[in-house]
């Protein structure tokens, strides 16, 4: 099992679909590494030698930013959005949405189910 930038690759999915498992690779970039590590999309994880593995590893520590690293800056982003106490930092503080979407009928996902008001009919 090919293991890449703390990820464990799927086996038996196509390198195309099994490198989007990496948290800031997506299908667009995930061909762009193989073809700059010339691996056809079409390879299986299992049928991966270990050279090819090493490129696709320097590929993706050269000029990716991903799972950790991308997950802090996210983070880091979204906390100084807060600390700024600008209208999007306000709204992630309080768990509503964030992008100008309506809440009065909608916005379940952002927050959470619905909780009922003693005394209202």
């Amino acid at each position: 099992m090919a293991r890449i930038a703390g990820v464990n690759i799927p086996i038996n999915k196509r390198l195309a679909v099994g490198l989007t498992y990496i948290f800031g690779i997506g299908k667009h970039s995930a061909a762009n590494i193989l073809k700059a590590a010339d691996i056809s999309p079409d390879t299986r994880g299992r049928d991966l030698s270990e050279a090819d593995i090493a490129r696709i590893r320097a590929i993706i520590d050269s000029e990716y930013q991903v799972e950790g690293d991308l997950r802090r800056q996210v983070a880091m982003n979204t906390k100084r959005l807060m600390d700024l106490g600008c209208y999007r930092g306000l709204r992630h503080r309080r768990g509503l949405p964030v992008r100008g979407q309506r809440t009065h009928t909608n916005g379940r996902t952002r927050k959470g189910p619905r909780r009922s008001i003693p005394g209202k009919g």
